[in-house]
């Protein structure tokens, strides 16, 4: 197991990651699945290019010993804050320990870069993640903002805000 830097020829495989772990027909077999939520795909090569080059930005990958992507968590350092995003887990590896260990890597970044803090939006009605997030140290800020959709992210199905999560270093 090795998680590093995901690099620009990783785009391909990252983007299926996402999709498969967030609206893919595989994706339905894990806990990860919001296509009940949100219609269309998670993600394109250019929102992953893009995020690649955002100042302060890096996309971790979770590759196993047969060097396979199984993994990935999107990173950014806001100020004295690390926002995270797009945690992917592949579905057959969910429950196998990929997320946390990447959520690990994801706390000894924001320390590394002097972050006092970890944040991630989590939309509002998907309460088991809410609750996952909640056993890992994450609390509820209060804090919310609408869902950016559209071409980028999908469409909802149903109406729904994102809630701002935090967890303190």
């Amino acid at each position: 197991m090795l998680i590093t830097s995901a690099l620009p020829a990783d785009i391909p495989i990252l983007v299926q990651l996402v999709n498969s772990a967030y609206r893919g027909e595989n994706g339905q077999k894990g806990w990860t699945c919001e296509s009940h939520l949100v219609e269309g795909s998670r993600t394109n090569a250019s929102s992953v290019a893009e995020l690649m080059q955002e100042p302060h930005s890096v996309i971790l990958k979770y590759v196993d010993n047969e060097d396979v992507i199984g993994g990935c968590i999107y990173l950014q350092r806001q100020g004295d804050k690390l926002y995270f995003g797009m945690l992917s887990v592949l579905p057959s590896l969910q429950g196998a320990g990929v997320g946390k260990k990447l959520m690990a890597a994801a706390t000894d970044h924001a320390r590394q870069n002097g972050c006092s803090a970890i944040r991630i939006t989590v939309i509002s009605v998907r309460h088991e993640l809410i609750a996952w997030y909640e056993r890992h140290g994450f609390r509820r800020t209060g804090e919310t903002e609408p869902f950016h959709g559209g071409i980028q992210f999908g469409v909802q199905k149903q109406p729904f805000d994102l809630l701002l999560l935090e967890k303190l270093l």
